[in-house]
């Protein structure tokens, strides 16, 4: 058959002599353009291709096309392997795959020998598989020299993907595309606007929408908008099995409304397009390594991705999109790539199975060392590595197509019906249990009503147990299973029958009304919906699990103490399970940390108003002393707060040489001691009445520097008249004065009119 022009066709030698030369390009081509059909047969000329695309059913559709061009049999010249599916044999010349599956060859064949060239498609998705496929397959390519690799996409930054590639050739090849007539609604719905594109045009229309939920929840509605128009609604999601996939996709006479996930974005065509209505929206993946917590955020999509959705109208003429945001609104230049946002385990498990050290493999991107770091300790936990090398359960692990956790289940459930379909069942990412009455596993009640599952989780389950080996286990068993998968989302009850969880990460959870799961004290959290973000927010259980107490081993035993209302310290030894509490018992205090505990206590209530005295007293006296450190001193070999004495516990020396330089009270001339107040500012003060000093010339001194004490001389009252630091000069200068205005007021008290030879008392002339 003769092939239709397109325009990538004039680039084909020149992409075969700068592949040819260099060993490997970038090949940036705009939609529409034929990157996906062409380039790899005339790259199969030269030996075995195969062409790796984010999704299955891109997989199959490429290799159909591939075929009906080039006049090929699917499952000779061409054929597709994507997961639990594959269609080629030993003459296949180009094989389709899905990047999965390319990681899953090198772990058999490092060097990829079987291959002459490597071509990764639309790595401007940058799954994690793509990232993963590139590091790996780039090692194999410097290994080999006779191995070469291709990198396509129509929107990738091509400079950072050539110079990875040891500085490879960029060919940029134009497209073709038709007039799109671009119309924002950000006030419009989807039905609204399926309808007013059919009006005005004849072809096929392709709706973008997050997920499947959405979807499905849309089809009544523009079902009843295009009535009018004679036109089947139909569904296009990951989550339909092949043949559902492949007939949304077939060609048909009848006019078609394809409601569709990002799957229909790039790779894959849908044929007859001529209007797109885009909702500006996509389902995200994201992993909180903190809390081990997945989540499938709904994001405003790149602007990338909404130039590719608008291409598709513009495939076979002018095309009309409608773009249901605000045409201010704006939008990231270009996708997240998952390996900045996702789980990690699956990959590192990959890695570490092919013989590499993930943090020291050339990634095109590094992930986060938190990300890998998280990753590391789920897979230690569930028993798939020690340190960076893999053990004979990881190896088991690692050859089933399944994320790390279900392998896992799969494993433990000793390919049990319930664990296969459970882990089938599971791989879909909005799965939520039906909610029932009451049960010991939501997932299990789940399984339990196997008539009401999807037909193509059915036949997973059936391809997982014959890679396994069948069994049949009991409930217990199964609830067993998924604790082995899920170690790190154990949740406690916060009281006894409460939709209150701590999460063994530490964090709140709570219970939501879809399980039924009301019974038990230790449950695994399934299914976590991240809460949103903010203080005080908190995580919700969708599918959960009970297990029993005696099942978990605790990850660590501790010794607690705290001080209790009475300030004593106590102590408990702890049996933990991440941050859950599995066994207390009541131990003896450790003195050091009692000490400790006791000493942040006193300070923390603020020292007391001797304590301060004792310091300052310390400081006039030349010492230098540390707060922190006479607390520490003093709460040593203490077990209560009230144990604690500062001044007791002074060294000898320390407390001979501060009573003879900062004593703590001043003997005066009446017989009386007074208390000494030592001030912040160094000075000292003694408030004494005035005629305890009568007969006295001098200002006492203390301290290393005979500093003068300051005298508050007081009133019989007790109310200050005078305050100085010389009583010679108060004496000759101030007292007469003094005297005059006092001794009318105070007639009982004495006031001599010689100070100097007056005897000094602190009683009035006579007694009543």
């Amino acid at each position: 058959m003769s092939l239709a022009r397109l325009p990538i066709d004039p680039f084909i030698p020149e992409i075969l002599a700068r592949v040819n030369d260099a060993r490997a390009a970038v090949i940036v081509a705009a939609p529409g353009a034929g990157k996906t059909t062409r380039v790899p047969p005339a790259l199969a000329a030269a030996g075995p291709v195969i062409l790796l695309q984010p999704r299955r059913v891109a997989a199959r559709s490429i290799a159909r096309r591939i075929a009906e061009e080039q006049g090929w049999t699917i499952g000779r010249e061409v054929g597709w392997h994507v997961r639990f599916e594959q269609r080629f044999g030993p003459d296949t010349r180009l094989l389709v795959a899905t990047e999965g599956m390319l990681t899953a060859r090198l772990q058999q064949d490092p060097l990829l020998s079987q291959f002459h060239t490597i071509i990764l498609d639309e790595f401007h998705e940058r799954s994690i598989h793509a990232d993963l496929g590139i590091a790996l397959a780039r090692q194999a390519w410097l290994a080999r020299d006779d191995l070469r690799l291709v990198v396509m996409s129509a929107t990738i930054a091509a400079e950072p993907v050539a110079a990875y590639l040891g500085d490879a050739p960029i060919i940029e090849v134009p497209g073709r595309g038709h007039p799109l007539e671009i119309v924002y609604s950000p006030n419009t719905t989807i039905a609204e606007a399926v309808r007013d594109v059919a009006s005005k045009s004849a072809g096929q229309v392709l709706c973008f929408l997050p997920g499947a939920p959405e979807i499905y929840r849309a089809s009544a509605s523009v079902e009843s908008a295009v009535a009018l128009f004679q036109a089947d609604v139909v569904p296009l999601h990951g989550g339909l099995d092949s043949a559902e996939q492949d007939r949304a996709l077939a060609p048909v006479s009848r006019r078609r409304i394809i409601l569709a996930t990002n799957i229909a974005e790039t790779s894959i065509t849908v044929p007859g397009v001529s209007a797109v209505v885009d909702s500006g929206l996509h389902k995200v993946a994201r992993y909180d390594p903190e809390r081990a917590i997945d989540s499938l955020e709904t994001e405003r999509i790149s602007r990338d991705s909404a130039d590719q959705r608008a291409g598709r109208a513009g495939r076979l003429g002018p095309g009309a999109v409608r773009r249901l945001w605000s045409e201010t609104d704006r939008l990231r230049l270009r996708r997240e790539a998952d390996i900045h946002r996702i789980d990690l385990s699956g990959p590192l498990l990959d890695i570490v199975a092919w013989g590499g050290d993930p943090r020291a493999l050339d990634w095109f991107e590094a992930p986060a060392p938190e990300a890998l770091a998280a990753a590391f300790e789920l897979l230690r936990r569930l028993g798939a590595i020690v340190g960076v090398r893999i053990t004979a359960r990881g190896r088991e692990m690692q050859r089933l197509p399944l994320h790390p956790r279900l392998a896992r289940i799969l494993l433990s459930g000793r390919g049990s019906w319930e664990a296969a379909l459970s882990c089938a069942l599971l791989s879909e990412r909005h799965f939520l249990a039906p909610r029932t009455a009451a049960t010991s596993s939501d997932l299990l009640s789940a399984v339990e009503r196997e008539r009401d599952l999807p037909p193509h989780v059915v036949r997973v389950a059936r391809e997982l147990q014959r890679m396994v080996g069948r069994t049949s286990g009991g409930e217990e068993e199964f609830r067993r299973a998924l604790l082995d998968g899920y170690p790190d989302r154990v949740a406690k009850r916060r009281a006894p029958g409460s939709p209150r969880l701590l999460l063994a990460s530490g964090h709140g959870a709570l219970l939501g009304t879809e399980s039924g799961v009301s019974e038990g004290e230790y449950l695994v959290a399934i299914d976590v919906q991240a809460g949103r973000r903010g203080e005080g927010s908190e995580a919700r259980v969708r599918v959960a699990s009970a297990i029993d107490r005696s099942w978990l081993e605790p990850t660590d035993t501790i010794v607690h103490h705290e001080i209790d209302a009475n300030g004593t310290v106590r102590a408990v030894t702890r049996d933990l399970y991440g941050a859950l509490v599995l066994v207390e018992r009541v131990a003896s205090p450790d003195p050091d940390r009692a000490a400790a505990l006791l000493a942040d206590a006193y300070l923390a209530r603020g020292l007391s108003d001797d304590d301060q005295q004792l310091l300052r007293r310390l400081r006039f006296a030349g010492q230098k002393v540390d707060s922190r450190e006479l607390v520490a001193r003093a709460a040593a070999g203490c077990t209560t707060l009230n144990d604690i004495d500062l001044a007791r516990d002074l060294p000898w020396q320390m407390r001979h040489d501060l009573d003879r330089l900062a004593p703590p009270r001043l003997t005066v001339p009446s017989g009386r001691s007074h208390a000494l107040e030592y001030q912040e500012d160094g000075t000292v003060v003694a408030s004494i009445k005035l005629q305890e000093l009568f007969g006295l010339a001098e200002t006492p001194r203390i301290g290393p520097h005979n500093e003068p004490v300051l005298l508050a001389l007081l009133a019989p009252s007790g109310r200050p008249v005078q305050r100085t630091r010389d009583l010679r000069s108060f004496w000759e200068n101030t007292y007469p004065e003094v005297r005059k205005e006092l001794r009318g007021r105070y007639p009982r008290h004495p006031w001599p009119d010689d100070p100097w030879t007056a005897t000094p008392t602190a009683r009035t002339k006579r007694r009543t």
